[in-house]
């Protein structure tokens, strides 16, 4: 049953004295008291029968509902204007709301966000407006999948919740920093519903086996505890999945005596394939937790992940991608066959297709993360982007100019190019950048550490040859890293340990643009 259907039926509630037009997808409930009292009927499913009327009756979000936490002191002094609430389902988003609504003295509209148009949210705020004006009395707007609402659907709350017209309250299960417009966002209270313990659920699912009014304790049921443990587990801190999961128990067949005996054979037969929450947050968690456990060198957690990913239908060729990006970024030179590995898996996926290609992403995932780890290349290549993106840009070594476009040849000019081919061991030094700057700097990791002796060997002969032609690190003008805490001048981003004429040790952060220049920002410049 879609939520703005199963809330409508979820309070016993006094029509309002005139009768008033309702769209598909708003519901007004009248004037909401703590005199509200909660109408189960057996045909609403366990989970909305069993839903928390007040706070004591609810479960887990200790973190903001606990005595004395923020959220619980503005729901009971009745100080909400805007709030979002966010986290996986079953958690008790839409309940928390309805509890808010029942312990104020304000109107109570209700919007699903999948299903509210432009006219529906205006009508809302005007008859708010309208009630505020003539009556005093406020309205509380409840969004459902608020994340929902498009662009111009959110920019009318803004000026409400400013001007006192509603009290807002946002329930989504995604993140509201990718899917809210900035405006609601930064007029709106946000508090992250965890999911429930295993000890939460278990407890609710007891409670509704005892509660003769609203739950199953009309039925004779007995229970092992290892059974419902098994349901508590694996609903995956969802209430309304564990509770579904219990209904579908207590139907099973009596013994001889009446009595429904829930084992943990039948509880697992009432759960034939978990289902797993993956929403934008989960898909970013899982995959900065499946590279994160290669980079570590952890098989057994990267395997995990990459279940996760597998399991909640991430697209192959995403995880390969991270899976070649993890081969170069974390091993690197330590062992160059992981990037052929990884590129090997993303193009058998392809070809192989689900659900053979699991076996390809975990030979990949397998070998990436027990291969010995260096991120030397990474370092290598940011450090020369930092040069390039900073420094004065060096001209190309006339040796190493194109000599075959018809016109580049110059009359008389000599192009002194050595083919290192003519040489023995096919090497030759000579000058390939024109400044001595130094950006790979290999490690002792893995098979990198063969290669350590040859840089470092060549690069001397590099310098030597620069030295003799007089050639040495250039002249820069520079865009500044920081700035003096006193004088304010800007410190060269290429020297960390330079010291500006107030003698101030610079300050380490953001490249910033120099504001001025100072005296000894000249001097370091030239």
């Amino acid at each position: 049953m879609p939520n703005d259907e199963r809330d409508q039926t979820l309070f016993k509630i006094e029509e309002p004295s005139k009768p008033r037009k309702s769209s598909k997808s708003s519901k007004s409930v009248g004037e909401i008291a703590p005199k509200v009292e909660v109408k189960a009927s057996k045909n609403q499913p366990l989970a909305d029968r069993m839903r928390p009327r007040n706070l004591d009756e609810f479960a887990g979000q200790a973190h903001i509902l606990g005595p004395g936490k923020s959220l619980r002191r503005a729901i009971e002094a009745d100080c909400i204007r805007a709030v979002i609430f966010y986290g996986p389902t079953g958690i008790g988003k839409t309940t928390l709301g309805h509890i808010i609504a029942n312990q104020t003295k304000s109107t109570f509209e209700y919007l699903l966000g999948g299903e509210a148009t432009i006219d529906d949210i205006r009508r809302v705020l005007k008859t708010a407006r309208n009630r505020l004006n003539q009556s005093g009395t406020g309205t509380i707007l409840f969004i459902d999948e608020v994340h929902r609402l498009i662009a111009t659907q959110q920019a009318p709350f803004s000026s409400a919740v400013e001007s006192g017209e509603i009290k807002l309250i946002g329930a989504t299960t995604e993140n509201p920093s990718f899917v809210i417009k900035a405006p609601m966002v930064s007029r709106s209270h946000i508090y992250e519903l965890k999911p429930l313990t295993e000890d939460a659920v278990f407890s609710l699912l007891l409670r509704a086996l005892k509660d003769e009014e609203r739950g199953l304790g009309k039925l004779k049921i007995t229970y092992e505890e290892n059974a419902l443990r098994h349901l508590a587990i694996i609903s995956d801190g969802d209430a309304r999945k564990a509770l579904g999961y219990l209904e579908i128990a207590a139907v099973a067949p009596p013994n001889e005596a009446g009595v429904i005996h829930i084992t943990l054979e039948v509880a697992e037969e009432c759960v034939q394939k978990k289902s797993l929450a993956y929403g934008k947050d989960a898909k970013y968690d899982y995959i900065s937790a499946y590279q994160k456990s290669m980079r570590g060198s952890d098989p057994d957690a990267a395997l995990y992940w990459l279940v996760m990913l597998i399991r909640s239908g991430e697209d192959p060729r995403y995880i390969a991608r991270r899976l070649v990006i993890c081969a170069s970024e974390d091993v690197g030179m330590a062992d160059s066959m992981a990037l052929v590995v990884a590129n090997a898996a993303f193009q058998a996926i392809s070809i192989v297709g689900w659900p053979e290609a699991k076996l390809q992403l975990a030979h990949a995932t397998i070998y990436v993360a027990t291969a010995p780890k260096c991120n030397s290349a990474t370092r290598a290549i940011e450090a020369a982007e930092a040069e390039v993106d900073s420094g004065r840009t060096l001209p190309v070594p006339e040796p190493l100019e194109d000599q075959h476009s018809p016109g580049i040849r110059k009359p008389g000019q000599k192009f002194d190019y050595k083919l290192p081919h003519n040489y023995p061991d096919h090497f030759v030094a000579q000058d390939y950048l024109g400044a001595d700057l130094v950006f790979y700097k290999p490690t002792e990791q893995g098979a990198e550490k063969l290669v350590k002796p040859q840089v470092e060997k060549r690069r001397k002969q590099f310098q030597e040859v620069r030295a003799s032609a007089n050639i040495s690190a250039p002249a820069k003008t520079l865009t500044a890293t920081g700035k003096c805490s006193d004088c304010r001048s800007a410190i060269p981003a290429y020297q960390d340990d330079f010291e500006c004429g107030c003698k101030k040790s610079p300050m380490k952060g953001k490249r910033v643009e120099p504001s001025h220049n100072c005296e000894c920002f000249e001097a370091a410049n030239n």
